[in-house]
Parts: C-alpha cells; sequence; structure tokens
C-alpha cells in the first residue's frame, strides 16, 4: 500500500513512525517547512512552553527520561521531535519544502501535488496538518505604519535583542500569557494589552535533579508513575468531564481554583478588579500559569484591558486614547484554528470540495474521517477533543482507530473505506445538540466557536471518546 501523510509535526511523525512499524515501506510525509516540528517549530517566542507535563506530553512508545521539568519549553519539546524521528528512522520519508497545494481522489486513487509540482499517488492519505499552523494576523488600524519591530509571535525573530527595548504584547492567550510573564520577571518593560482579560489556573512547575533522570533511565516504571499520577489524571478527568456539563461540580471546583488564584495572588484591588472576566472559567481555554500574577505586579509591566483604537509609529493608542510608547510590538493573536488542512484542495469523490463539506462548520466523524472522501484520515481533525491535555495522548489513540480502518485495506478486503452519510449526520446532530450544556457555551467568544456559534470539539466525556476510538464500528462504514 502507498501511504502519504501530510505535516511532520507531532501527529505527521506519530503517523510516519506507527506506518514503518505495520512494515508499510511506500511512506512519504509531505512537509512545508525545511524542519520537522510543527508548532514547536513554528514557535519560538520568549516564554514558550507546553501547559501538559512533560511526560503526559510525549509518544507512549518513546518515553524520554531526560525532560529537565515537569513543564518544559519549545526548545525542549522540538529537540524531543527531532531526536525521535532520528530514533525510528523516518527521516528519508519526510520531503522538506513540499506544501500540499491540492489532493484529489481519481480513478480510485489520491493524487497529492505539492507547490513545487510533485505528483504523489497514494492510497491512503493521512491528513496531520494540525490546529494551531495559521497565524491570525489582528485587524488593528495602523499596524503597517508601527516603526518598530513587529511580528506574529508564531513567527518571532528569536535573534531580536529586547534588552533596553519597552515591548508590547497584544493578546493574553497562552502565548500572550507566557511571553508577558517570561518578559515580566526578566526585568523588561512590558505592556500587555487585552481585550478581555482570562480566568488562569495555577501551575508550580519543579525541576527534575539528576537523581530523578538516573532513575527515569533506570526505569519506565518511574516515568509512568509521572505520566499517570493519581493527582494528574484527577484533575484532568475533573475538567475532561466539568466541561461536558456547565453545571457539574468540576467544572464548578475549577472555578473555584481559577477564583482563589486570582484574589489571592493579585493585592491590588485595582488591578485584580482588572483582571477579573466577566464569563466563566473554561468558556475560553482555560490558561494554566504559575508566574503571570507575579509577573503583571512588577513596576515595569502595565496592563491595559479593553480595545485598542489603533496603533502608530510611536506605538499604541488604547481605546481611552492613551498612548502607549513602544519599541517591539508582539502580535500574541492565535491561530485561524478552522483552517486545518486549508488552503490546500481536497477534492473527494465526483469531485467533491472539502471547502464545500465545511462551508457552515468543520466536523469530522471522531476527528479522524468525512463523507465523501475515501481512505482519507484525519489526526486532530475538526471535531477531536479538544482542551488542557495532551493532543498527543488524542492523536495516539485516533491512530490505533485508523490503524484498524485500514486493515481490510491492507488485507486486500476492500480498496476503499468511507464513513457513511448517515453515521456522520447522527454523530453530527448529536454532537451540536450536546454542546447546548458545555461551559464553551456558557456565554463567552473563543477560537473553539464555529461561524454558527458551535464549539469545534468534542462535546462528551473523554473516557467516551477512549471507548468510540478504541474499536471502530465498522457498520458506520462503507467499504467497497
Amino acid at each position: 500500500m502507498r501511504f502519504a501523510v501530510v505535516g511532520a509535526g507531532m501527529s505527521g511523525i506519530l503517523a510516519a513512525i506507527k506506518l514503518r512499524m505495520a512494515g508499510h515501506e511506500d511512506v512519504v510525509v509531505l512537509e512545508k517547512a525545511d524542519r520537522v516540528g510543527g508548532t514547536w517549530r513554528e514557535n519560538r517566542y520568549p516564554g514558550l512552553a507546553c501547559d501538559v507535563p512533560a511526560h503526559a506530553y510525549t509518544y507512549e512508545f518513546a518515553p524520554n527520561p531526560e525532560w529537565s521539568a515537569y513543564f518544559v519549553g519549545g526548545t525542549e519539546i522540538q529537540a524531543y521531535f527531532e531526536k525521535t524521528v532520528d530514533d525510528y528512522g523516518v527521516r528519508p520519508m519526510i520531503r522538506f519544502d513540499s506544501e500540499v497545494s491540492t489532493i484529489d481522489w481519481l480513478d480510485g486513487e489520491w493524487r497529492v501535488a505539492t507547490a513545487g509540482g510533485d505528483i504523489h499517488h497514494a492510497d491512503v492519505v493521512i491528513v496531520a496538518s494540525g490546529v494551531l499552523h495559521h497565524p491570525n494576523m489582528p485587524d488593528i488600524p495602523g499596524l503597517e505604519s508601527f516603526s518598530g519591530p513587529a511580528m506574529h509571535t508564531a513567527r518571532w525573530d528569536a535573534d531580536l535583542d529586547l534588552t533596553g527595548k519597552r515591548i508590547g504584547v497584544i493578546g493574553n492567550g497562552s502565548t500572550g500569557v507566557q511571553m508577558v510573564a517570561h518578559l515580566g520577571l526578566e526585568g523588561h518593560e512590558v505592556v500587555h494589552f487585552q481585550r478581555t482579560p482570562q480566568w488562569i489556573m495555577p501551575t508550580p512547575n519543579f525541576l527534575y535533579s539528576e537523581e530523578d533522570k538516573a532513575r527515569f533511565r533506570e526505569s519506565v516504571t518511574a516515568i509512568d508513575a509521572v505520566r499517570y499520577h493519581p493527582d494528574f489524571l484527577a484533575a484532568i478527568d475533573r475538567f475532561t468531564n466539568g466541561v461536558t456539563d456547565m453545571n457539574s461540580p468540576g467544572i464548578r471546583e475549577v472555578e473555584e481554583l481559577c477564583r482563589r488564584n486570582l484574589e489571592e495572588n493579585v493585592h491590588d484591588p485595582v488591578l485584580r478588579e482588572m483582571l477579573r472576566p466577566n464569563y466563566r472559567a473554561a468558556c475560553k481555554r482555560l490558561i494554566y500559569s504559575g508566574t503571570y500574577y507575579e509577573a503583571v505586579q512588577k513596576p515595569a509591566v502595565e496592563v491595559v484591558v479593553g480595545p485598542i483604537e489603533r496603533i502608530v509609529p510611536e506605538g499604541v493608542i488604547d481605546g481611552a486614547g492613551v498612548l502607549h510608547r513602544l519599541d517591539v510590538l508582539a502580535l500574541a493573536t492565535g491561530f485561524d484554528a478552522d483552517r486545518y488542512i486549508r488552503p490546500a484542495k481536497v477534492r473527494g469523490e465526483e469531485g467533491v470540495e472539502l471547502d464545500d463539506v465545511w462551508a457552515e462548520r468543520c466536523a469530522a466523524y471522531l476527528g479522524v474521517a468525512v463523507p465523501g472522501f475515501p481512505n482519507l484520515f484525519f489526526l486532530n481533525g475538526p471535531t477531536s477533543p479538544l482542551g488542557n491535555f495532551s493532543l498527543i495522548d488524542i492523536a495516539e489513540r485516533q491512530w490505533g482507530f485508523i490503524e484498524q480502518l485500514i486493515a481490510p485495506l491492507a488485507t486486500g478486503e476492500a480498496r476503499t473505506i468511507a464513513i457513511r452519510d448517515d453515521a456522520f449526520a447522527a454523530q453530527e446532530a448529536a454532537r451540536v445538540a450536546a454542546h447546548r450544556n458545555t461551559i464553551w457555551s456558557s456565554g463567552c467568544t473563543s477560537y473553539y466557536l464555529d461561524k454558527t456559534g458551535v464549539p469545534i470539539v468534542w462535546p462528551w466525556t473523554y473516557d467516551l471518546f477512549r471507548q468510540r476510538t478504541k474499536t471502530p464500528d465498522f457498520a458506520a462504514f462503507e467499504l467497497a
């Protein structure tokens, strides 16, 4: 069988390794950039880190005893992916600087074209393009007039010297919070612009000692004791079960932890109220930080809550008409999270275009399959679980599901497999209905919401996702 994998980030690396483990030799991974790593390659801003514990943000088959801390920075995660690619011998499968432009189902096979003009023929396509890779540029009047360096955090110049500079950070998702916390604690002058404040869950970090690492090297059991620690698993279950019911005790507990974090750690009552959100915790993606509130109380850090009127060469004019003079502008304004494989054109049976199928909302059966696109599967596709837990775990569970779907193709029992229209429609109807009671629908704006206001995520418990992806219901699929 011939396989084409789109993307060499976390999910694409997983697919390549798993296909090689299964004995498949005709595998090509098409990567638009010149290195692996996905979002960890794209992002290089000061303070970049993962808010999932390092030992949990690790492939199950490739534990890493060398993690330096409970939570680690992006450079360390990028190095892990680079090493894993080489350890498992899949680098020769990867074609770098090969951005996919079209994927067409023609004459019973997929034809994948790159922007450079190469054509790859495949029986199966694995779309591992990820979610957070199309930077969202803010529409702020005068942005182009700013006289100093101004860049999106996913296009950050890591060589930029910030010494003695006054830095403006626009946006307060995970990226903005991480950047402000890092720069503020390093003593930089920072102005943090945010339209709406965020609820923040406290997450103390700690370093692993050389003795800890020695134990991890000697025994995977020692790593598993961290990865599957009962307190961590209980927190994940509390969160993933709580968000599915906006009135659950679990989400109330999350809200209380966030409220106490704000009230006990921000001492200036004026600043405290500036930073108090007017929506419920976890309605937006919850922010995890153990240092942000400390950083914003430093004398050199200023918080501005509200709209931005415009940007001028000297800096930013806020909604009250105040000019904040700046030397550097960081645009921590997130990503277009509904793009996925697009702008590549994907055309399935009878020329149906994925753009048209997703015109109203992006969706895939269990985040994996879309009707009319046989032998094409997503990893971390739309309507997959999203939240403050490991996307590696989701991708690994989806891969186990996909592996079972392609088994009839590998044995010759079938040439194609596709999710049935009725099975997909039934899940979508149930998903949209279930979202009415989730915390994401409790009244806020977030990148989770599609253009109709429905979150593009799994609305049920994570336990149910584990069960549904453990063994495919082949009655929901059409084999030919």
